[in-house]
């Protein structure tokens, strides 16, 4: 049986178009040397399946394009998987930080939108997330700010993962909400996952 000589390649578009990518920022660098200055492009590129996942990438090269293929890469290469509830939001508020800036995540009901700045928005974006609220405090540098959301994302569990931890139900982890009950929220996490 022969191989299609395309198979690989098939699989990499495939792969492409799962994810979306996002240019957060560039930077033009110079590098003085003997001559005078040698000029190169700094991308900062946020990628994600619109579905849960996603992921940051930073790339360097002489050429914009160069660098923003760089940044892709490397943002494919370390993705992040968050749980979210109801396909929709996050499960629980939490803080991030790097360096100087700080992040704050706060879940948000329906109808609320992605209420955030700059790069925060963008990585809410690529995520999925339809509502959420993020305040980021400190450092305004997208690079801080953008690691920051994801030290905030990395601290989201799953209400189930939770409940096994620690050896209870999940309606007996969720709060009842506002709008409905504990078994409604019980639901929505089995969903979740």
């Amino acid at each position: 049986m022969a191989r299609s000589p395309n198979r690989g390649r098939d699989r990499e578009e495939r792969e492409e178009s799962e994810f979306k990518e996002k240019l957060v920022g560039i930077n033009r660098v110079a590098k003085v040397v003997k001559g005078g200055k040698r000029f190169g492009f700094a991308a900062l590129v946020i990628v994600g399946d619109l579905k849960g996942r996603v992921g940051f990438g930073h790339g360097k090269a002489r050429e914009v394009p160069e660098a923003i293929r760089k940044a892709t890469e490397a943002a494919r290469r370390g993705l992040l998987r968050v749980p979210l509830r109801e396909g929709r939001t996050l499960h629980h508020d939490s803080v991030g930080r790097h360096g100087a800036g700080k992040v704050v995540l706060r879940s948000a009901p329906p109808g609320t939108g992605i209420i955030a700045g700059g790069p925060a928005r963008a990585v809410f974006e690529m995520l999925g997330v339809q509502d959420v609220v993020a305040k980021s405090l400190g450092s305004t540098n997208p690079y801080n700010l953008v690691r920051a959301a994801f030290d905030a994302l990395k601290h989201q569990e799953n209400p189930r993962g939770v409940a096994n931890r620690r050896g209870k139900k999940v309606s007996e982890i969720i709060s009842r909400r506002r709008d409905g009950s504990a078994a409604d929220a019980e639901a929505a996490a089995a969903e979740s996952v």
